[in-house]
């Protein structure tokens, strides 16, 4: 045999081991023309169609169990915390190994408990410590628990343990998503590696504007040092090098009772709801209607990250499909992507300015 007809042969072999995927790929087009009234059908279809490659790219065994099991534990996870999305949610973080008698302790379960009396539900990581303080304080009915699965077991605490709103992951990654993805605020409580870890991923996320911006408070004690020395070090050994600037400092704040911790997170969404972008614009909503020297203000005062001027608007074609904001008022402006700081201002300012109707 030459070598153009074993080429040949090799090609229709290939043709013949894949055609069984092609005849999938071609159903499924056929199947998203049928759902067009659909408004997921393209989501599903991308999904469908990224699994296809994978079998086309013959892709390795422990490969598809990482995938295959990243998506099992999202799904359940979208599951379970789909019948509360109507619900502002905050995640709770600290230290493990900290004892029901510390002062920290208490001073969790307080925060837990002022969070359930504004309407919020509480997420930590299900784990002893600072994670059962925070359940403890808002109780099992306003409680998430986002487990992790270890080599030596952490077992759930018993406020949240053999609850239905109680996950468990093999993977950080998946959980940490969880986390971020459903939480419209932060609190961080002294920790070690872990805690950090959060606080650093959430400020980042922040900075990159990877991910909506929200409160993102640090909890002390009124005589404690735990933050005030982690702001020094980020002053004289971070600012100081240029590795950061004072606008990101805004990004958390510190707060010493569990009342100025929530006042702090429901005064963010006193008049601010949430925004998102539609291609280059970006649509701010907010409660109430936005004034005429609100919208002056921030045309003045913020014109360094606003490409164009801010105006108000009513709900964007792009936005008919989330339905639970359209009744919402709307500002659009063409930001500059790259100043997350200042648009971390910008919503202080709109939630402070007095002129804004309340009614």
């Amino acid at each position: 045999m030459d070598e153009n007809k074993g080429n040949e042969l090799k090609v229709a072999q290939l043709e013949q081991k894949n055609k069984p995927i092609a005849d999938l790929g071609w159903q499924l087009d056929e199947w998203l023309r049928s759902r067009s009234d659909y408004v997921n059908a393209d989501q599903f279809a991308g999904i469908l169609r990224t699994l296809l490659k994978l079998a086309q790219d013959d892709a390795e065994r422990g490969d598809l169990k990482i995938l295959n099991r990243t998506l099992q534990e999202l799904r359940h996870a979208f599951r379970i915390f789909a019948p509360y999305r109507h619900m502002r949610k905050v995640s709770i973080f600290g230290s493990t190994r900290v004892q029901e008698s510390d002062p920290y302790y208490g001073l969790a379960r307080q925060m837990g408990e002022e969070l359930a009396l504004a309407d919020f539900m509480v997420i930590t990581g299900a784990g002893p410590g600072i994670m059962q303080a925070g359940h403890q304080g808002a109780g099992r009915e306003k409680s998430f628990g986002v487990n992790i699965r270890l080599p030596s077991v952490q077992d759930a605490n018993p406020f949240i343990r053999n609850d239905p709103k109680l996950m468990n992951f093999h993977f950080f990654f998946t959980r940490k998503l969880m986390f971020v993805k459903e939480a419209d605020a932060v609190v961080i409580f002294p920790g070690g590696f872990g805690t950090h870890d959060e606080l650093l991923e959430s400020i980042t996320l922040a900075q990159t504007g990877k991910t909506q911006l929200v409160p993102i408070i640090l909890m002390d004690l009124p005589d404690g040092t735990y933050w005030s020395r982690w702001v020094e070090f980020l002053r004289d050994d971070v600012m100081s090098r240029g590795y950061i600037n004072e606008r990101e400092m805004t990004f958390f704040r510190i707060h010493t009772s569990a009342a100025a911790a929530v006042d702090e997170i429901t005064k963010f969404y006193r008049n601010f709801h949430s925004y998102r972008f539609v291609k280059h614009e970006l649509v701010i909503r907010v409660n109430h209607p936005p004034s005429a020297n609100l919208i002056d203000r921030l045309n003045r005062d913020f014109k360094d990250i606003v490409i164009g001027e801010v105006r108000q608007t009513e709900p964007l074609s792009a936005e008919s499909n989330d339905a639970n904001t359209l009744h919402l008022h709307r500002l659009l402006m063409r930001f500059n992507r790259e100043d997350y700081a200042r648009l971390r201002q910008m919503i202080d300012v709109i939630n402070d300015d007095k002129s804004t109707s309340q009614g």
